[in-house]
């Protein structure tokens, strides 16, 4: 064992401190600490050799290799070793931990929305996703409708747009096809779902075999042929909003999973993240967060917490405190030389882009931009 009390030899888990957006804030650990070692307690078949790694630092490597899109491989290295996070990843996946685990808080997240803690109705779509090249030619399809090549998610959420479902297809698969098993699933998982919300794409004899074989009322919410533009049409919106939820994570944007199940697994683990950080705000009686808002603070740079943007984007402090600042700086006068560093622990960057510049909020008063003599 080493000196920061993991078995695994040079890993510091176990002295891991929070460092990245997408860690767990010591209040959503606080939530989901339980829940997840009431689940794993559920799952043990034989007791065996305990976990080495830290619970906290492999959730978080899996949350990381979620929301930023990275290679197993890529994983920092204040996190576990990949070889063994991917191993979690498959084990806990492979037994149904991130889809129990969701469940779980799921629940709660309902109770507190004033719901029962089963749900009684549902909305049911799809949506197709590109797939990369390490996804085989057998698992894709091609989907004229989008004109994309890929696979298809078919999803159910509850009325509040918490995932109930997911199955993973092919493209090519309609609509109607891909939901006899997710339905026979939503029946299989929940039996006190009885109505079901759906586009047009699944009229017809899903309706008909929905409501004899499994005592489900699908009923189609139509687009009328009268409305032009985007309008946002009642009991569809919850699950295309769940979807925008899903595809903030840049590991769900594209498929690279392999397999099918594995997709799913992601997705259940994103959403796990997801309701966690929902409940904890809930229960603290905070407003939503706003998307690309930073919850960190660099350790070693004045950025405020709350900045919609990298610790890197702030000049380093020229001025006095208290002197004001002359921001949003000009063109000229955000273009520094290579030895004026923005933070004091990050690789120095020239110049900046125009999305940067767009970008920026007011300048704390403490802090004073570079000038281009400086």
């Amino acid at each position: 064992m080493n000196a920061s009390g993991c078995a695994s030899p040079g890993c510091a888990c176990r002295d891991r401190k929070p460092a990245y957006p997408s860690d767990l804030a010591d209040a959503e650990w606080s939530v989901l600490e339980g829940e997840a070692r009431g689940v794993m307690a559920e799952l043990v078949a034989v007791a065996g050799r305990p976990m080495v790694h830290d619970l906290r630092a492999v959730l978080d490597a899996i949350g990381y290799v979620t929301r930023y899109g990275i290679e197993w491989r890529a994983l920092p290295v204040d996190f576990p070793p990949h070889e063994a996070v991917y191993a979690f990843f498959l084990r806990w996946s492979r037994r149904g931990l991130p889809e129990r685990l969701a469940a779980r808080l799921r629940g709660r997240l309902r109770i507190l929305a004033g719901r029962r803690e089963l749900p009684t109705a549902g909305c049911v779509d799809s949506q197709t996703v590109r797939a990369a090249e390490t996804v085989g030619a057998a698992a894709c399809g091609y989907d004229a409708g989008k004109k994309l090549k890929g696979q298809k998610r078919h999803v159910v959420v509850d009325t509040l747009g918490l995932l109930l479902c997911v199955m993973v297809t092919a493209a090519s698969v309609q609509d109607r096809d891909g939901a006899h098993p997710v339905l026979a699933l939503l029946r299989e998982k929940f039996s006190t779902v009885r109505l079901v919300w759906a586009d047009g794409g699944y009229a017809g004899r899903l309706q008909v075999w929905a409501r004899q074989v499994l005592g489900l009322a699908v009923t189609i919410v139509k687009r009328s042929d009268d409305l032009r533009g985007f309008v946002v049409l009642p009991r569809r919106w919850v699950v295309e909003r769940t979807f925008a939820w899903l595809v903030r994570c840049r590991r769900l944007v594209r498929i690279y999973e392999r397999k099918p199940e594995h997709h799913e697994a992601m997705i259940w683990w994103a959403t796990v993240h997801q309701m966690t950080r929902r409940l904890t705000r809930e229960l603290a009686g905070l407003p939503p967060q706003a998307a690309g808002v930073t919850r960190h603070r660099c350790r070693s740079c004045p950025a405020p917490t709350g900045a919609a943007r990298s610790c890197n984007s702030w000049p380093l402090s020229r001025g006095e405190p208290g002197e004001e600042a002359n921001w949003p700086p000009s063109s000229r006068s955000r273009t520094s030389t290579a030895s004026a560093s923005s933070c004091r622990n990050r690789p120095t960057r020239a110049t900046s882009t125009r999305s940067d510049q767009l970008s920026m909020g007011p300048c704390p008063p403490a802090l004073k931009p570079l000038s281009a003599g400086s």
